[in-house]
């Protein structure tokens, strides 16, 4: 005798769904040819530009998770019957081709990128109904964080967290007893003067970071929102103390074994750094969190 690992309801739903994507395989096949087709110029130029850069190149990782998240959910967006809405569907698609043809021949990379999200929603839309784009609407708001930030807004985001990563990363090697000095966002340690780079401001950290906490909070799938959104505000000063701790490392570095090894392994080493402490700090912040509020939302009793 043979005992399903699932529910029959589970069982029954997930075969719907596969016999959904099937069924509507040629139509995703068609619409997925043209997008990339539309779009393989966009991500070309992205790739050398602003993803080869290190205050922007967390590009590739969102794309990757949008991917995946809508590969997951293939079974579920495609279930049960088609409801297309073409005139819904339509105009979103032709709304973005607009914007994405001006974009386009202005060289606006940022409007040229946003575009594709509707591209993605009105063929939901035209495939398989609004249905399909409620059970989507996670992965398309997740692309926001694919859309390159505009130059006038990171040189106004990046001045201030400098100044103040900078700021903190002197106060705490001072109490260390280090021998260290600041002149704006320039640290001098001994023989040795460190430029805080834009790198290093945490504006890129930020949005990745931003990103990866949403992530998180969809793969938990909390109900409280209470809790994920207390998660999504504590990302940005997780992000702050995570650069922080990058760059007294670089320093540290940088002291004790000469400016060769700050430039060298031992940079891409602080950022794997900055990005596991990072994680823990999540990670940490979540289980207090979950001693307070649980996941439908109500607060825990004391016991």
């Amino acid at each position: 005798m043979t005992v399903s690992a699932h529910p029959p309801d589970v069982d029954r739903a997930r075969a719907d769904g596969a016999f959904g994507v099937r069924r509507a395989l040629p139509a995703i096949v068609c619409f997925l040819v043209a997008f990339a087709v539309l779009y393989a110029s966009t991500y070309i130029e992205l790739a050398h530009t602003v993803w080869s850069t290190e205050e922007q190149g967390h590009g590739p990782l969102i794309l990757g998770a949008t991917a995946w998240l809508l590969w997951t959910k293939r079974e579920e967006i495609f279930a049960g019957d088609a409801q297309p809405a073409p005139v819904w569907g339509f105009s979103l698609i032709v709304a973005a081709l607009i914007g994405f043809v001006v974009a386009r021949s202005q060289a606006v990379i940022e409007v040229e990128t946003f575009s594709q999200i509707f591209v993605l929603a009105g063929g939901l839309l035209v495939l398989q109904g609004k249905r399909a784009l409620r059970l989507a609407w996670f992965p398309l708001a997740f692309m926001l964080f694919l859309v390159p930030l505009p130059g006038a807004l990171v040189q106004a985001i990046t001045l201030p967290l400098k100044s103040a990563v900078s700021v903190v990363a002197e106060e705490v090697l001072h109490l260390m007893g280090y021998p260290i000095a600041r002149t704006g966002v320039t640290l001098a340690i001994g023989p040795y003067q460190l430029l805080v780079a834009d790198a290093c401001s945490g504006l890129n950290s930020l949005f990745t970071l931003e990103a990866l906490g949403l992530l998180y909070m969809n793969l938990m799938n909390y109900q409280s929102r209470a809790r994920n959104t207390a998660l999504a505000i504590m990302i940005v000063p997780i992000s702050f103390i995570s650069n922080v701790t990058r760059v007294i490392i670089l320093v540290l570095i940088t002291y004790h074994f000469g400016d060769e090894a700050g430039q060298g392994f031992a940079h891409g080493f602080a950022g794997m750094v900055l990005f596991a402490v990072a994680l823990v700090l999540t990670y940490g912040f979540d289980r207090l969190l979950a001693r307070f509020v649980d996941d439908e939302g109500g607060a825990r009793g004391r016991r």
